[in-house]
């Protein structure tokens, strides 16, 4: 078998290969690489590839597999770790010029789990400086690309891993998600991306604003994701707001029907303004579930839009890092970042108790909601992806993130599980996504729908490229 099949399996192929010694972790992880090899510089979503690092786990992991001991079922599944999270003997440069390029000398939950689990790191993707906007570019690595068009962005702040699960250069990536840095890049690029109930992912050290932190997969298939949760799906003390009670198998209802499953599909969520071919391919993904089985009913949750809530704390947590930095360092950080906090020093702390009011309020209204459609189905983003090195599409008059993705942080406030999933692409041939959430704790039952929908209506991905466009898919 050549590395170039190897370097297109999903987990669940690499494990029978290597099960059956057709194949090893050492011919999977090279492949890997020479997708990246391959890829990267026209991309951008590796800031840093530890070749020494991932060549010796993927031979110890060869040896385990012959000898009959592996790990886990991923056990020499080439993967990789965004940037803001930290892995022995990597940096952890966050994207930010005020962070040292020292190797880290400690390992987060995601890290240590999957060290734990055999699987080999292949090293860290792009993020925008501390992950605080929803596309990926920094001062330290510039930006990345995305790999339908190179000349867009891929979304953020998981950017880079969104890009990598695209063109399989590994095969899961980890990313995180504050206010949809997960759902965002996932749609951008095509691939399926999936923010857990908050607590079911240990993350640690915590993000800043650290109650709207979820850390999840973004691969190209639900299985994957499925794996990869079953090993860093698991609860670790060093998170303070860390929650037991995840399934034993995040996969469990994989392959089920969706027969009785209640959908409600919100175009707008009642308040949001979508472009047209967004909204139809949107649009035909809710009559696909309804082929295939599932309950489907336009309506809205019922609540207005919650952008000054988020904003209160993002911009807030904002303040607080800018405030950790001193006068020289504060120089160095990104302007926006910067903008942002400012922006929180106009606000008062009855402005942040009526933010939490109204975010607790938010939450009741989804998880009653809930009781009466099992999930809520929307566009993941609301426009198509436009060009690097903007913050929100030229030309619309927009100021912040949040005004073109408007689907993605009530689920944060909300701290419900929601997954982007691709459904389709525009007239010019860029990936659109819809966007499943439910209520807290109904990770399986997404997961099932999603892996329902991508069985019968399989995506495309992009492979080799131009500098300014796609051209094939595999």
């Amino acid at each position: 078998m050549s590395d170039t099949d190897l370097g297109t399996m999903d987990a669940g192929q690499l494990r029978q290969l290597f099960e059956s010694g057709a194949a090893s972790p050492l011919e999977a992880t090279r492949a890997a690489l020479e997708r990246i090899d391959r890829f990267n510089d026209r991309v951008n979503a590796y800031v840093l590839v530890d070749r020494e690092g991932a060549q010796a786990a993927a031979e110890a992991s060869t040896r385990r597999w012959r000898e009959g001991r592996a790990f886990s079922p991923i056990d020499g599944v080439p993967v990789s770790l965004k940037d803001l999270t930290e892995s022995v003997g990597l940096p952890a440069r966050k994207g930010s010029l005020t962070e040292s390029d020292a190797p880290c000398e400690r390992d987060s939950p995601p890290a240590r789990m999957l060290r734990e689990a055999g699987a080999v790191i292949l090293g860290k993707t792009n993020t925008p400086e501390f992950g605080w906007k929803a596309i990926t570019d920094n001062r330290v690595f510039g930006a990345t690309s995305n790999p339908w068009d190179t000349r867009l962005t891929p979304g953020g702040s998981s950017g880079g891993a969104a890009a990598a699960a695209a063109l399989n250069m590994g095969v899961l990536h980890q990313g995180g998600d504050s206010g949809g840095s997960i759902r965002i890049p996932a749609s951008f690029c095509g691939v399926f991306g999936f923010k857990p109930t908050f607590g079911w992912v240990p993350e640690w050290p915590r993000a800043k604003e650290a109650s709207l932190s979820h850390l999840g997969p973004l691969t190209r298939t639900v299985a994957d994701a499925a794996r990869m949760l079953n090993v860093i799906g698991r609860y670790d003390y060093r998170d303070p707001y860390a929650l037991r009670g995840q399934p034993h198998d995040w996969g469990e209802e994989l392959g089920q029907g969706l027969e009785g499953m209640r959908i409600a599909y919100s175009p707008t969520l009642g308040y949001a303004r979508v472009e047209s071919e967004v909204a139809e391919c949107v649009r035909q993904a809710a009559c696909r579930l309804a082929e295939l089985g599932a309950e489907v009913e336009e309506v809205d949750p019922g609540f207005e839009s919650p952008i000054r809530i988020f904003n209160t704390l993002w911009f807030t947590a904002s303040l607080a890092l800018y405030r950790e930095h001193g006068e020289r360092q504060r120089r160095l950080l990104d302007s926006g970042l910067v903008a942002d906090a400012k922006r929180a020093e106009q606000l008062s702390a009855l402005d942040m108790f009526y933010a939490l009011k109204e975010r607790a309020r938010l939450t009741e209204r989804l998880e009653h909601f809930n009781q009466c459609y099992h999930l809520v189905m929307t566009p993941s983003v609301a426009v198509r992806p436009f060009p690097l090195n903007h913050d929100v599409p030229p030309g619309t008059g927009m100021r912040d993130w949040e005004e073109w993705a408007p689907f993605s942080y009530p689920f944060n406030l909300s701290q419900q599980p929601a997954a982007s999933v691709p459904c389709g692409f525009t007239s010019s041939g860029l990936p659109v996504g819809f966007q499943l959430a439910g209520g807290k704790h109904d990770d399986a039952r997404i997961l099932r729908v999603s892996h329902a929908y991508l069985s019968a209506f399989p995506p495309r991905f992009p492979d080799e490229l131009d500098l300014a466009r796609g051209g094939s898919v595999v």
